[in-house]
């Protein structure tokens, strides 16, 4: 009996030791089912855009009211703080019943997709990806906002910070992508516990606000200080001579004070089972924290005048901390501690959209309007590529907007609601299809067309302000996933037309044959009939389990077809090191030393750039790994899909 070869050994490569190192071991996919959240670490971290928004939107409101009703501005807040409360209100009911009828990662986009088609839902696809990008450049430079504001009231000789509010920002999303490269459930660790350090200090500042109040009146900032925005003269009137225009301003400025609501639904499949009630439950309790919140600090407003400055420190938040908790050791241990959590669920907020963006990408790309690259799960079971994705073009805006949270707002609610509005609309058809409730088709209904006239508002509002670029963007975030979607299903007619098998029985000299089988296609139908060409002693079809749902369908579909003539095998690769598995099943098959293995690897090849761009290769990769094995040969065999798709669009059939 021949002596068997050890398996060999395959040297990582240098850039995934450096992964490995910065990001821990790999996490192998039956781990999968246990980063779920549980419906508290739920809160913390998918909530956190959500309730961190009140550290802004009272601000964002005054900042549109104070330079045309002055004092009267602080009056006025309350009505339009109102009208926010009751949007959230429709919001959450409409929401409640997403996250109960749509229990997979998508919100918003699933619904649309599921009522009106993919085609029309790639409109609150690209609102939600826009929402996403935006978040994290907000959530980031507010809470540096934060920082810089404490700064300013608790600094005796102030020179000054500002200059480092970029490159702070900046620092944060780079640090943001790292803890989420490292998984869910570290993620979630990392940033849960900073939402209750929030809703602890906003609901200390509400308390003692309260007490104060009660005891005597709180008191009041100085509205004229050096940098506040301009004070206007309040006028006579049911607005205080504010036009409709300037509070239909104010209230598409404060209904930012409303995002983040969509993330529960756009995350739903991170819970923990049973997935729609618990997110059901969590949605309740994040949109009562977020009302109280958001009326609390509107309120204080009210009383104390906090009013916005020019530059933005110091906050509305901090003033009222200030104003609140007063001087001496405990008021400055009170604004410290308000200002630290604020900055933290600020930058934790930004967390959210890499929870939500790389999910939504993977579904989007799993329904081929996206890259397919977006839906593999990385190292540590993330969406590594949405990852990097969001991170590169959140730094691009922060660097194009200078981190201003006012420039950012402009390009921040049109995609916000845009997704609330295709929610509340699929959810309408969806319960007027079924005749299920009345309450519940109207309560959609009245949620979808509330949204609809924000984002109305907003656009014609705030166009001059940068929200043109937003109103560009969307048609043509639109047009390229359909694209995108054309050039896949133009790709898969000229590869799945496949014809009946026919083969002699092989009689070459005696050898075993792999045929490497990502999906059954035009290609991987001519690598098995290359195989039966070399008249081996056995054929095998084998498919390294990557994507076990996908696994199933692809033998499923391998079984019914008629072009195929042995059975396919799945092998599992459980930590996704592809070349790894194949280089120790090739060095098993011919451990005996009188075994000869053949080993070949369709590869799909394309002339234009976006075919190039949309599909990564593997092969040559593959075969500098196997190479070094003795006995054993890797053929590469290219199939020319370009050419394939030019003949069916030319009414011809394609060939293997």
């Amino acid at each position: 009996m021949a002596e068997l070869e050890p398996e060999p050994v395959v040297r990582d490569r240098l850039a995934y030791r450096l992964k490995r190192a910065l990001l821990g071991p790999p996490l192998v996919t039956e781990r999968l089912s246990q980063e779920k959240l549980s419906n508290p670490m739920a809160l913390g971290v998918l909530a956190s855009d959500c309730i961190s928004s009140t550290a802004y939107g009272t601000e964002e409101m005054l900042r549109i009211l104070v330079p045309v009703a002055g004092v009267a501005a602080f009056t006025l807040l309350m009505p339009v703080t109102g009208a926010i409360l009751l949007v959230l209100l429709l919001l959450t009911l409409s929401y409640r019943d997403v996250v109960s009828v749509y229990t997979r990662t998508g919100g918003s986009y699933v619904v649309a997709r599921e009522n009106f088609g993919p085609r029309v839902a790639q409109i609150a696809a690209v609102a939600l990806l826009v929402d996403y990008i935006v978040t994290v450049a907000v959530q980031t430079s507010a809470g540096t906002d934060a920082l810089i504001s404490l700064a300013h009231l608790t600094g005796d000789g102030y020179t000054g910070i500002d200059h480092l509010k970029l490159p702070i920002t900046a620092g944060v999303v780079v640090l943001l992508m790292y803890g989420n490269l490292r998984g869910v459930r570290e993620a979630g660790r990392a940033f849960a516990t900073p939402a209750y350090l929030f809703m602890l200090a906003v609901a200390a500042l509400l308390v003692v606000g309260l007490l104060r109040a009660l005891d005597g009146g709180l008191p009041h900032a100085d509205v004229r200080a050096h940098g506040a925005v301009p004070l206007g003269e309040s006028g006579h009137g049911w607005l205080y001579g504010a036009s409709l225009f300037m509070v239909l301003r104010a209230f598409a400025n404060g209904g930012s004070s409303l995002t983040g609501l969509e993330a529960i639904s756009n995350g739903v499949s991170a819970f923990r089972r049973p997935q729609g009630v618990n997110a059901r439950r969590t949605l309740t309790a994040m949109s009562c924290v977020l009302g109280v919140m958001v009326f609390g600090v509107s309120a204080l407003a009210h009383f104390t005048h906090a009013v916005p400055y020019t530059d933005g420190n110091p906050t509305v938040l901090a003033q009222e901390a200030r104003l609140v908790f007063g001087g001496g050791w405990a008021g400055t241990a009170g604004l410290v501690y308000v200002q630290l959590a604020t900055a933290l669920i600020l930058y934790t907020g930004a967390n959210t959209p890499f929870t939500g963006f790389p999910f939504l990408a993977s579904f989007v790309a799993e329904d081929r309007f996206l890259p397919r690259q977006l839906t593999r799960r990385g190292h540590r079971l993330a969406f590594s590529n949405g990852i990097i994705c969001l991170t590169v073009v959140s730094l691009a805006l922060l660097l194009v907007t200078r981190a201003s949270v006012d420039k950012l707002v402009a390009l921040y609610a049109i995609g916000v609601f845009t997704g609330f509005t295709m929610a509340g609309a699929g959810m309408t058809a969806h319960y007027w299809r079924r005749r299920e409730s009345l309450w519940k088709t109207a309560t959609n209904l009245a949620a979808a067309v509330v949204s609809a006239l924000v984002v109305v508002i907003f656009a014609i509002t705030k166009f001059t302000e940068g929200a043109w670029l937003v109103v560009v963007v969307f048609p043509l975030g639109v047009w390229a996933l359909i694209r995108i979607n054309r050039q896949y299903r133009e790709e898969a007619a000229a590869l799945e037309n496949v014809p009946a098998f026919v083969s002699d029985r092989p009689h070459w000299r005696r050898h075993v044959v792999h045929v490497l089988v990502d999906s059954l296609d035009l290609a991987t139908i001519k690598a098995l009939q290359y195989a039966h060409e070399l008249r081996p002693d056995e054929v095998r079809a084998l498919h390294f389990v990557i994507d076990e749902p996908r696994a199933r369908r692809l033998v499923a579909r391998w079984d019914r077809s008629s072009g195929t003539t042995v059975p396919l095998e799945l092998v599992d690769c459980p930590d996704r090191r592809l070349r790894h598995a194949v280089a120790g099943l090739a060095a098993r098959t011919t451990a005996d030393g009188t075994t000869a293995l053949t080993l070949l690897i369709p590869r799909r090849t394309y002339s234009s750039p976006l075919g190039r761009l949309l599909h990564r290769g593997t092969a040559e990769e593959m075969a500098r790994v196997l190479e070094q094995l003795p006995n054993v040969a890797v053929t590469i065999l290219p199939f020319h899909v370009t050419t394939a798709m030019q003949r069916v669009r030319a009414g011809g059939a394609p060939r293997p």
